[in-house]
């Protein structure tokens, strides 16, 4: 028998307590009322410490989806255009200005279909990582996305994009050379393709840097990855001034791929190898060979005129809204984001 880990250990540790406590809550509801006997206090009980496992459960989930979304070994984009692309020939430059390695695309092949490839490269080592400015794209990294989108649709190219950042560069020279306005430009031109447009977050999906190659007509997700508006500690630090309240942001930003399919935010789930698909990047290519194909196929039998009507629509009825006030439907929406977490220390 193989030992558990203190993460399986803890885990089988809190299931157990929550099967416990799900059966006695079943057990005194199915007792009969009797005279005397007053079940409702120890109801309420058992009821108040399942929904604060629970709660713990998720902000534990969703922060170790965090931690492997960036787990260095992961696999890059790279890394799956060596597994998934064949013939792969890649493009530089944005005919501008200069080159950025933070983004990387090209052309190639995918089972018998030529395509064009675009997303965000972290590297792995410490030195790679410095040359790919861990992933974070400055302007001329998505205007060189721009100019591969031209490409496609000259050419009636299918688009796959890989998503795999903490966010757009954040630096002044990236200010200062219209960072906004080249993501802004990105994603437009994004909205106006004919051509069929997939995207997959295979790592980290930050805020505007995620996005910009995101407006796609199906975002993929694999099961390890994470998506949200800003990174946990960035949360953290705003809500409640203090990075170390990292968990709960995550909890209550809800970057996860099964808590964002549920909101309709994404179409798949790509599942990974127990643990994350650095434990097996061959099979985690392979699940997500899978999904590219058969996404595919159902895009390109959609009228191109059709799919930009309906890649649009798509964007513009995500999200919830209330009536009402909207502080109000924020607070209620994210009611753990409000007042600051208790935690021990």
């Amino acid at each position: 028998m193989v030992p558990l880990n203190e993460s399986e250990h803890d885990e089988r540790e809190a299931e157990a307590r929550e099967g416990w406590l799900t059966r006695r809550l079943e057990e005194l509801k199915r007792l009969p009322l009797m005279p005397g006997v007053h079940l409702g206090e120890e109801i309420e009980r058992l009821t108040s410490r399942l929904k604060t496992l629970r709660h713990e459960k998720r902000r534990h989930d969703a922060w170790l989806t965090v931690q492997i979304a960036r787990e260095k070994d992961r696999p890059r984009t790279r890394d799956y255009i060596a597994l998934l692309i064949e013939g792969f020939e890649e493009l530089k430059g944005d005919r501008l200005r200069a080159d950025d390695p933070a983004i990387v695309g090209g052309l190639g092949w995918f089972g018998g279909q030529a395509v064009v490839v675009i997303g965000h490269q972290k590297g792995r080592t410490f030195d790679e990582q410095q040359v790919h400015n861990f992933g974070m794209a400055r302007p001329e990294g998505y205007r060189k996305a721009q100019r591969l989108f031209r490409l496609a649709e000259r050419h009636k190219l299918p688009i796959f994009t890989f998503v795999d950042t903490p966010g757009a560069y954040p630096g002044i020279a990236a200010e200062e050379g219209g960072q906004a306005r080249a993501i802004a430009e990105t994603m437009r031109n994004m909205a106006r393709l004919s051509v069929p447009v997939i995207a997959t977050v295979i790592g980290e999906g930050g805020s505007g840097g995620a996005l910009a190659l995101a407006l796609a007509d199906r975002v993929l997700m694999q099961e390890n990855a994470t998506y949200s508006v800003i990174s946990p500690e960035g949360c953290a630090a705003i809500l409640w001034r203090d990075a170390e309240f990292a968990p709960e942001a995550a909890e209550a930003l809800r970057p996860t791929a099964s808590q964002l399919l549920a909101l309709n935010v994404i179409e798949r789930v790509v599942k990974e190898p127990r643990g994350g698909a650095q434990n097996n990047p061959v099979h985690a290519a392979n699940e997500l060979r899978q999904a590219l194909r058969e996404t595919l196929a159902e895009l390109v039998a959609i009228d191109p005129a059709a799919r930009r009507a309906q890649r649009r629509e798509r964007f513009r009825k995500l999200g919830a809204f209330s009536e009402g006030s909207v502080a109000g439907a924020v607070i209620n929406a994210l009611p753990s984001l409000s007042p600051r977490p208790q935690r021990d220390f």
